[in-house]
């Protein structure tokens, strides 16, 4: 069932970790040019940056992957 901390897994507590460090990253990054929206708005735009990031990752990993099964 794996080890369990404040209602989620250890493995889930690490990828919320992961995922907040690359959401400050995203805000540092591209700071300057969302100033101008509302916290609200620079939130919401920075959570969307991330998740389609790692949605590219993912796919370009499984491409990867892919390819080496071939070879």
């Amino acid at each position: 069932m794996g080890n369990r901390i404040g209602g989620n897994s250890l493995n889930e507590n690490l990828v919320l970790k992961g995922r907040c460090e690359l959401e400050e990253k995203m805000a540092s990054v591209f700071g300057e040019d969302i100033k101008e929206l509302s916290t609200e708005l620079q939130q919401i735009l920075i959570d969307d940056l991330v998740t389609a990031f790692e949605n590219r990752l993912n796919v370009l990993n499984r491409i990867q992957f892919g390819r080496r099964l071939r070879q």
